[in-house]
C-alpha cells in the first residue's frame, strides 16, 4: 500500500544522504544517516516538524499523523504532505532539508541533554528500568560502564522468565541515544558472539 509513495520518498531523497527505510508508526520512518525525518503511512509521505514549521503547516491545513499506542492516540510531529507537492518534487525535497536539519539538531539537543533516570532513556521504559535496578545497575552511567551486553547478562540472571534478544538492541541503542531500530546488523551480530 505505502510501497510507491515510500520508494519515490527515497529515490527523492537520495540527494540527501544514505537513505534507509525502517518499518514505524504503522508505516515506513525515513532515514538519511541515521536521522528519521520523514514517515511514510496511509500512502502519504508525512515530513517532520519543530514548533515554527509545525505552526506554518497548520496554517496551511496540513494535519500531524496520529497513531495509537495501547488504546491512546499519540500525535506525532510528522505533517501529512498533500499529493499536489508531488507535481513539484522540489518543493518536497525543501521541506526534507529543513526536516532532516530539524531532526539532526533535535538529535544533538538531546545526545547533549543527558537524562539523569534510566527510564528516561531511547527504548527503555519504567519497566526496564526496574529490570536493570534488580540486576545492580542503578544509573545511567552504571549501564554506559557495564555496556549492553553486561547488563543484558546481568538481567538475565535476575529475572526468572527469559529475556528477548529485542532487550539486547534496546540496551544498546539506549547507550548510543537511538532507536533499537536503527542499530545496524553488523553491530547486533558483535553484541550477539559476545553473550
Amino acid at each position: 500500500m505505502d510501497k510507491p509513495i515510500l520508494k519515490n520518498s527515497m529515490r527523492l531523497f537520495e540527494k540527501l544522504g544514505r537513505v534507509k527505510s525502517r518499518s514505524m508508526f504503522g508505516g515506513f520512518g525515513i532515514f538519511v544517516d541515521d536521522t528519521m525525518f520523514a514517515l511514510v503511512v496511509n500512502d502519504m509521505l508525512h515530513i517532520r516538524a519543530d514548533d515554527s514549521c509545525s505552526e506554518k503547516y497548520k496554517q496551511q491545513g496540513l494535519e500531524p499523523y496520529v497513531y495509537k499506542k495501547r488504546g491512546f492516540p499519540v500525535v506525532t510531529k510528522y505533517f501529512a504532505l498533500p499529493e499536489s507537492f508531488w507535481d513539484t518534487p522540489d518543493t518536497i525535497l525543501d521541506e526534507a532539508k529543513s526536516a532532516l536539519k530539524i531532526a539532526k539538531q533535535e538529535r544533538e539537543t538531546q545526545a547533549k541533554a543527558k537524562p539523569n533516570r534510566l527510564k528516561d532513556l531511547p527504548n527503555l521504559r519504567l519497566a526496564t528500568e526496574r529490570m536493570l535496578r534488580k540486576a545492580g545497575i542503578e544509573s545511567v552511567e552504571e549501564l554506559h560502564d557495564k555496556g549492553a551486553v553486561e547488563a543484558y547478562k546481568a538481567i538475565q540472571q535476575t529475572h526468572s522468565t527469559d529475556v528477548s534478544l529485542e532487550l539486547l538492541w534496546a540496551l544498546e541503542g539506549a547507550i548510543e541515544g537511538k532507536h533499537w531500530s536503527v542499530i545496524p546488523q553488523t553491530r547486533r551480530d558483535e553484541l550477539m558472539q559476545n553473550l
